[in-house]
């Protein structure tokens, strides 16, 4: 057994609680590890990490673990867990503006970096962060989950076997209501309304969709956005009204190598009425596919509808018909964990993990661009980064 120690800060919160550690880290650990290359088993340990502020919470969280995973250790000093020799991996969730200073420390401490995005709120930061990395030679990686949903993977599927023919445009629908705390209690952290605690649409989700385009589709070569503030005040946990000051949507159009034109709306004050919560319409010239985050429904060429304009007659066209699901062929684990165990990998194995902070930088970078297009009122190249 090759038991590998994982500082993981900032996993009190819901999405590193429930992704990062109980779905994957846990979850690993559950299944008896990953196979590394010498046959062993790679075992991640958790170390969880807390400020001393919220000591009490982080305490909460490991009783309410104990039962089903037994003894988690657990650290407010982290300082003193980065000093330790046999802690290898730091992984960072907590809030953007916090990330940089603990990487940066786990960098010097010589640790391998694996840590959500965005990794930073400004390109010039990211950069001087991927390339501290690189000089001190350590292994770094960014969470870009979105790549092993199901959904997505069948789109790669079907973009590698030639379905589409050339690729047309691909159209993106994020978000669903969230509610403001008004009458309703609000489900997601007031701090992703504040633009002065890192929240905004656009900082957050442009980061995804730089490596969704990217990996999936071609190199994002320039971008036109627009963000708003729908709702100017909400209510946080504590019930007390704030100003929002972060947008909570973002209209984002951006070109792509060989021509392929993608427009992305993402928003928290849209009401659901698709298929998921995250829909990806791609026309071709053979053919149109539409994937959730799970499902993905094709439309060949021989299948499509013949519409002719005629507002004056309900439709004769029944235009949820004619598609086809694409069949789940494959076993697809939670997107998160397949992520974690490709890293685990590499650290262990030295296999080939490209997802690094270079990459997340550029997520970063489509965000800070985004943001100055928005102000700007105009189109923005997007030149190469490293």
């Amino acid at each position: 057994m090759r038991e590998i120690r994982v500082l993981m800060n900032g996993v009190t919160g819901r999405m590193g609680m429930n992704q990062h550690l109980i779905r994957s880290i846990l979850a690993i650990r559950a299944q008896g590890g990953i196979p590394s290359a010498s046959g062993e088993m790679i075992m991640p340990v958790p170390i969880l990490v807390g400020r001393p502020a919220a000591a009490t919470r982080l305490q909460r969280l490991v009783d309410r673990l104990a039962p089903e995973h037994g003894a988690l250790e657990t650290t407010t000093d982290l300082d003193a867990a980065l000093a330790e020799k046999r802690n290898e991996i730091y992984f960072d969730a907590t809030l953007t503006q916090t990330r940089v200073d603990g990487v940066n420390k786990a960098i010097e401490a010589g640790k391998a970096i694996y840590c959500e995005k965005p990794t930073a709120t400004e390109t010039a930061v990211a950069v001087a962060l991927a390339r501290k990395a690189e000089a001190a030679g350590v292994k770094n990686g960014v969470v870009q989950d979105k790549l092993w949903l199901p959904g997505i993977r069948k789109l790669k599927y079907l973009i590698d076997t030639g379905f589409f023919g050339r690729i047309l445009t691909v159209r993106g629908e994020f978000g669903y209501w969230v509610f403001d705390g008004e009458h309703q209690p609000t489900q997601r952290p007031s701090w992703n309304y504040r633009k002065e605690d890192g929240g905004g649409m656009m900082v957050d989700m442009f980061c995804h969709w730089r490596y969704v385009l990217d990996n999936i589709f071609g190199a994002v070569k320039s971008v036109s956005a627009l963000g708003a503030i729908h709702i100017p005040q909400r209510r946080d946990e504590q019930g007390k009204p704030y100003a929002c000051t972060a947008d909570d949507a973002a209209y984002g159009t951006f070109e792509l190598e060989g021509d392929i034109i993608c427009q992305f709306n993402s928003s928290w004050a849209v009401r659901v009425r698709r298929d998921d919560l995250l829909t990806l319409q791609v026309d071709g010239t053979n053919g149109s596919a539409v994937a959730g985050l799970r499902d993905c429904v094709v439309q060949h060429d021989a299948q499509t509808p013949k519409p002719v304009w005629n507002p004056d007659i309900d439709s004769p066209i029944d235009f949820f018909e004619g598609w086809s699901r694409v069949p789940t062929r494959d076993l697809f684990d939670n997107a998160f964990k397949v992520q974690w165990e490709l890293f685990l990998q590499h650290v262990v194995d030295d296999t080939p993990f490209r997802w690094n902070l270079m990459e997340g930088a550029k997520g970063v970078q489509l965000a800070e661009l985004g943001l100055k297009s928005w102000q700007e009122r105009r189109w923005l190249d997007v030149p190469p980064l490293g």
